[in-house]
């Protein structure tokens, strides 16, 4: 029951819930404690939740926050997802940082990044919405990816999605173009996108619309070719 933890502090609220800093009463260790948003929702968990759920539980791996438990409250309503606690997001800390990151320590969360990916990836799993908000880092220096409520698990060959997915800044071309076939490639978009701004200190394709979007990818990287489309 959540009754066994307390709640510290809010420390985040997102499209699928809130989230709080928390203390195991027991073994006094800290944790996160993501209440589920269940204000629309009449017959139980929203979707979204029920596939984080089912996600993290069978993904164990040192650059992937780590879901403990699922603990409900006082009604069914409430319910919270118990998992690993990180100090900050690269979001927060790139908003108080005076100097960007150096290339060495790029690399390292780069490096750390495409090892969670590529773990998720090897078990069908692509994330579909990596940004510096979805990424968390201990005071220690270990990334977490976090926040898999748009992920899903894809078949070979691969069915219909939404490409409605993934914050625009990091949103990859096919998906722009309106592909419903997505394949890992999205993810390790994102990812380039996320290193760029780590070393750029700003976004690096920031977007207001999907035309602007395009334009953006276009000025950079060249029109798309048969070749590398």
């Amino acid at each position: 029951p959540v009754s066994e933890f307390e709640k510290l502090n809010c420390i985040g609220k997102g499209t699928y819930g809130v989230v709080y800093r928390g203390r195991d009463k027991i073994s006094q260790e800290i944790v996160a404690l993501k209440k589920v948003r269940m204000e629309n929702e009449q017959w139980g968990l929203p979707i979204s939740s029920m596939r984080e759920i089912n996600l993290l539980l069978n993904l164990r791996h040192e650059n992937i926050v780590e879901l403990r438990e699922v603990a409900v409250g006082k009604s069914l309503r409430s319910i919270f997802l118990v998992m690993t606690y990180c100090e900050q997001d690269l979001a927060s800390l790139l908003d108080n940082m005076s100097q960007p990151f150096t290339e060495a320590q790029v690399k390292c969360i780069g490096l750390q990044l495409f090892r969670g990916l590529n773990y998720a990836h090897k078990r069908f799993i692509v994330h579909r919405d990596i940004k510096v908000s979805n990424l968390l880092l201990t005071d220690h220096g270990y990334l977490k990816i976090a926040d898999f409520g748009l992920a899903r698990q894809f078949t070979l060959p691969n069915g219909s999605m939404t490409p409605m997915v993934v914050t625009l800044w990091y949103r990859a071309p096919e998906l722009l173009f309106g592909s419903k076939y997505q394949t890992t490639a999205i993810d390790i978009w994102s990812a380039g996108c996320v290193l760029g701004e780590l070393l750029c200190h700003r976004p690096l394709l920031p977007g207001r619309s999907e035309i602007q979007q395009i334009d953006l990818i276009i000025e950079m990287f060249g029109t798309p070719t048969e070749k590398i489309w």
